[in-house]
């Protein structure tokens, strides 16, 4: 796939998708019809393996094995609501794994002992806490043993949306001051976002999947990063 591909209307205007340097920009000149075939040639056309949509590429590949090196038959992990996918994602497949699945359990108040699990994890579940989520995150803390390690991803620019309901926002440093303000040591704290996300989901692509090869436009775009404009955040921490 060229580095630079320009499409030009039949008047002669320019430009649908620009990738160079790496960055990719959506520019706009034409219609949206145009614009959503080009995208759908980048997605459909190229033969790499197809993983992530858009709001979770970069972050699953910034998280992906970063707690392999813990992973262990031996260990127990929890999973707030439907996180047992980012479980895989960073490397736990061999660990015993529970779900806690809302609106069975509360994140607020988990029916667990202190300190009974290796690991807890959510996904994409602090935007949506009934509740002080300073609280959440210490309730977490609560049942993590000492040495274990919590992972939570949440959102920042993201539409309001229900499941079933959604409360919260969070920046890296936000997270970062939940953590430490819950006696743990930060091990991560990032998140991913560009200007150019939004004409591409406000196209109809939020969920279609991207092929993981490089050179593809769409990819670039999945990966490019503006850190003052985050579309989504996570956390790595450590209860010492």
């Amino acid at each position: 796939m060229p580095r630079t591909r320009l499409v030009r209307t039949q008047n002669g205007s320019v430009l649908a998708l620009k990738s160079m340097k790496g960055a990719t920009m959506l520019w706009s000149g034409l219609s949206e019809k145009t614009l959503q075939k080009i995208i759908t040639h980048c997605l459909e056309n190229d033969p790499a393996p197809k993983t992530h949509h858009i709001t979770r590429f970069a972050m699953y590949k910034a998280l992906s094995g970063v707690l392999a090196e813990h992973d262990s038959e031996e260990k127990t992990c929890l999973g707030v609501s439907t996180s047992k996918n980012l479980a895989k994602i960073i490397g736990l497949n061999a660990v015993k794994f529970t779900s806690a699945n809302y609106p069975e359990y509360n994140i607020m108040k988990l029916p667990f002992e202190n300190e009974q699990f290796d690991f807890v994890i959510t996904d994409q579940v602090f935007e949506h806490i009934e509740g002080s989520p300073i609280e959440a995150f210490k309730e977490c803390n609560r049942v993590l043993k000492p040495g274990g390690y919590a992972v939570h991803t949440t959102c920042f620019l993201q539409f309001i949306h229900g499941a079933p309901s959604d409360f919260w926002r969070y920046t890296p440093n936000g997270l970062r001051f939940m953590a430490t303000d819950s006696g743990c040591e930060v091990i991560l704290a990032d998140g991913w976002g560009n200007r150019e996300v939004w004409p591409y989901i406000n196209l109809g692509f939020r969920t279609a999947k991207i092929p993981d090869n490089p050179k593809n436009p769409i990819y670039q775009l999945a990966m490019r990063n503006e850190p003052a404009c985050p579309y989504v955040v996570w956390i790595v921490a450590r209860k010492p």
